[in-house]
């Protein structure tokens, strides 16, 4: 076995991760809770990283004493604080541990929340969509529920003025009664996946195939089962409900459902046609993840979109200068909103509107 720096890479080959037991203490956290924060994150590495310490073999050698007018070199027996665990330490983390799960369909996948841009990690299962998942929780009525949610947050709520992207607690429960014909992207036009491609899983192909239940079996459910199904949800870090009573996807959702929601609700045009595409889901500018919660360009035609800290860590480069749309160079005013305040907002031009979009401001600052 080859000598291990302290710093989780080989000595031949610098290059090389290790995937010792810290990494597998860390890939069993993930299995025992799924997702974090970075602050929830921190005292979970800083227990691993103080036991890998405190087990040390005697036959790797201390880093040699520095002069005392040289900084000294960390002790890697010390127990670890939350100080010492940062962001590019669970970064280090991540990406060795990656690097072992990877073949096995496994991956830890990271996003920063869009209002508190905290940094959200999450383990995911990149051969079966999230539904495939689900349909281990949920029975396939539940999880075409499910998708009647989203298809209100990402049609129905998501229009060219108006961009919720939630929908309301009200609403959430109405969609409990399933329509007389769903629609079809619900059931039968969703992407295949590259689970239900692989056969080799027998149990993986019966939960495809329940989470593809036919349309015409779907059948409503009660408001008992559509609150436990949101509730169970929430709990798992898939919807957030905001104060104002709103659903939407949270974190782990955003990094779970990121390419079902771009086949599903994003429409190309066919080669041989010349229309647009209907682009219903958009990244940031900024740092290229879904917006659902964000700020847009004033020209509603205009496809930028932003996250409130990455405009504002844009913008602020702009100071002393007009500041104009990116793309299209319109008047950037910052109060076109993507998310539920899009829903308190009132049109242009009226005394209600110009109310509304000053008590709005108010909120922001």
């Amino acid at each position: 076995m080859s000598r291990r720096q302290v710093n989780g890479y080989r000595d031949e080959s610098p290059q090389a991760p290790v995937y010792d037991d810290a990494h597998r203490a860390f890939l069993q956290a993930f299995f025992s809770h799924s997702v974090f924060t970075l602050d929830t994150l921190r005292p979970v590495v800083a227990l691993i990283l103080s036991a890998q310490g405190r087990c040390r073999p005697a036959s790797i050698p201390r880093p040699p004493t520095r002069l005392k007018s040289s900084p000294q070199a960390p002790d890697p027996t010390r127990p670890r604080l939350l100080g010492d665990i940062t962001e590019p330490t669970v970064a280090s983390l991540v990406q060795n541990t990656n690097a072992a799960i990877s073949p096995f369909d496994y991956e830890i996948r990271s996003a920063r929340d869009q209002t508190t841009n905290d940094r959200t990690y999450a383990l995911v299962n990149t051969s079966s969509d999230t539904f495939t998942q689900l349909a281990t929780s949920f029975t396939p009525d539940e999880i075409a529920y499910v998708k009647r949610l989203l298809d209100a947050m990402f049609e129905e709520n998501n229009t060219r003025t108006r961009e919720i992207l939630a929908v309301k607690q009200m609403r959430a429960n109405q969609l409990a009664k399933a329509p007389a014909r769903s629609r079809p992207s619900q059931i039968q036009g969703q992407p295949a996946t590259q689970l239900e491609d692989d056969d080799d899983d027998d149990d993986d192909a019966a939960a495809a195939a329940a989470a593809a239940q036919p349309e015409a079996n779907v059948k409503s459910i009660g408001h008992a089962e559509s609150q436990r199904v949101l509730q169970t949800l929430v709990a798992q870090g898939f919807f957030q409900l905001s104060p104002s009573h709103y659903y939407a996807l949270a974190p782990r959702g955003l990094l779970e459902l990121r390419n079902y929601l771009k086949e599903t609700y994003n429409e190309m045009p066919a080669d041989d046609e010349d229309d647009e595409p209907t682009i219903r889901v958009r990244d940031c500018e900024g740092c290229q993840e879904i917006v659902t919660i964000g700020l847009r360009c004033d020209d509603r035609d205009c496809g930028v979109r932003w996250h409130g800290p990455c405009a504002h860590r844009f913008f602020a480069r702009q100071a002393g200068t007009a500041r104009r749309c990116p793309k299209c160079r319109t008047g950037w005013t910052g109060t076109t909103h993507v998310g539920e305040k899009a829903d308190r907002m009132q049109p242009r031009g009226s005394a209600a509107g110009r109310s509304s979009r000053v008590q709005q401001d108010e909120e922001d600052d």
